[in-house]
C-alpha cells in the first residue's frame, strides 16, 4: 500500500494570508491610512461603540468603515445614519472572520488613499476572527459585562492578539457577577502590554478616553 501523503492546508492557509496582511499594512503606512480591526463576540455591543467613537473622531480625520457580517446590512446602515461616514457593509459568504483579502476587496471599494482612518468590525465571534491577520494596524476587542469575566481564559488567542481591550456595559456592572480586577488579572496573564477602557458606548462613559487612545495610535503610526 501507498504511504498516504499528509499536506499541512492549515499552516500554508496561514502563511500566506500572513504574508498579504503585512504587505497591506505596509501600503497602508505609505499612504498614511490607520487601519482599526475591531473583534467581538455578538451582542457586545461593537456597533453602538462605533457610534459613539466616530464622531469624537471625524472633525480630525476622514474615516471610512467597512462592517462585516455573513449576512444583511443593518449595521452600515446603523453606522451610516449615525454618523454620515463613508460606510460599506462586506459579506463573508457564511464564513465566520475577515482575512487580509477580503480587507483588501473591501478598502478597495471604499476607495484608495481618500482616508485617514479605515475602521473594519470583523464578524461577531471569539475565535475565528483572531485566527487572520487583517492587516491591521491596531486590534481592538469588546468584551461587554455580561458577558463574563472569564473569557480571556477560554478563548487566549483572541486577548492576546488586541491591543486594546473596551469593557463595554459597565453601565449593568452592579447587576452581573463580573469582577474587573479578576477581569484585569486574566486579562494581563494572556497579554501584559494591553491596555484596557472601561466603557458604556450606551451612555458615553469613559468612550473619550477611547478616542484618546485611538487618536493617539493613529499619529504614533503616521511617525
Amino acid at each position: 500500500m501507498d504511504e498516504i501523503r499528509i499536506i499541512e492546508v492549515k499552516e500554508s492557509i496561514y502563511a500566506d494570508n500572513d504574508q498579504k496582511a503585512q504587505e497591506l499594512r505596509e501600503s497602508l503606512k505609505k499612504q498614511g491610512s490607520f487601519l482599526l480591526n475591531v473583534m467581538s463576540s455578538p451582542g457586545s455591543g461593537k456597533t453602538t461603540v462605533l457610534k459613539s467613537l466616530i464622531p469624537q473622531l471625524q472633525d480630525k480625520y476622514k474615516i471610512a468603515v467597512m462592517e462585516a457580517d455573513i449576512d444583511s446590512d443593518v449595521d452600515a446602515r446603523t453606522i451610516a445614519e449615525a454618523t454620515g461616514v463613508r460606510t460599506i457593509q462586506l459579506h463573508t459568504g457564511g464564513m465566520c472572520h475577515l482575512d487580509a483579502g477580503m480587507t483588501k476587496q473591501g478598502l478597495d471599494e471604499v476607495g484608495g488613499d481618500l482616508y485617514d482612518l479605515y475602521i473594519l468590525e470583523n464578524v461577531g465571534n471569539l475565535v475565528c476572527p483572531a485566527e487572520f491577520d487583517t492587516g491591521a494596524s491596531k486590534n481592538l476587542v469588546i468584551l461587554s459585562v455580561p458577558e463574563g469575566d472569564d473569557k480571556p481564559l477560554k478563548y487566549p488567542l483572541m486577548f492576546e492578539k488586541a491591543d486594546v481591550v473596551l469593557v463595554n456595559k459597565i453601565d449593568v456592572l452592579p447587576y452581573f457577577d463580573f469582577n474587573l480586577e479578576k477581569f484585569t488579572q486574566y486579562l494581563q496573564k494572556r497579554n501584559p502590554k494591553i491596555q484596557i477602557f472601561p466603557v458604556s458606548a450606551l451612555t458615553g462613559e469613559g468612550m473619550d478616553k477611547a478616542a484618546a487612545w485611538l487618536d493617539q495610535a493613529i499619529e504614533t503610526w503616521r511617525k
